[in-house]
């Protein structure tokens, strides 16, 4: 096997490595972003004038938004404590990355952040699930 295809074989390792990683990763810390989120959405709901039209959905809304917190904080805590899971995939996720830089240089895991960010996007874009 020729060197170039020995380096393609890597970076297709690594780009898969990473994909792994970083979806396992996100699943718990999407949690806690999306209620930043979701807390402005709530706040400017609450101040709109016909808040008290829409008064149920924006309890409904407040609902999921407590019930968010909980799932994120039982899949990222135990106790004040991290999870032995949570910090795998923290600590795994950090060791693939510099793998990458190892292997391909840091533009190379610059490369493969943006090829994971597109394909992320464009999963939602093109999601008719919702």
């Amino acid at each position: 096997m020729q060197k170039a295809d020995l380096k393609n074989l890597e970076r297709r390792y690594l780009i898969w490595l990473y994909k792994t990683a970083k979806e396992a990763f996100d699943r718990v810390e999407r949690k806690f972003t999306q209620l930043k989120i979701d807390r402005i959405i709530l706040k400017e709901l609450m101040t709109d004038r016909s808040s008290r039209k829409i008064a149920k959905f924006i309890a409904e809304f407040a609902a999921y938004i407590d019930k968010k917190e909980k799932e994120g904080l039982s899949l990222k805590y135990e106790g004040k404590e991290l999870k032995s899971d949570y910090l795998f995939l923290e600590r795994k996720l950090a060791a693939v990355e510099k793998a990458i830089v190892e292997t391909l240089g840091s533009a190379g895991l610059d490369e493969i952040k943006s090829l994971y960010e597109k394909e992320m996007t464009e999963r939602i874009l093109k999601s008719t699930e919702h």
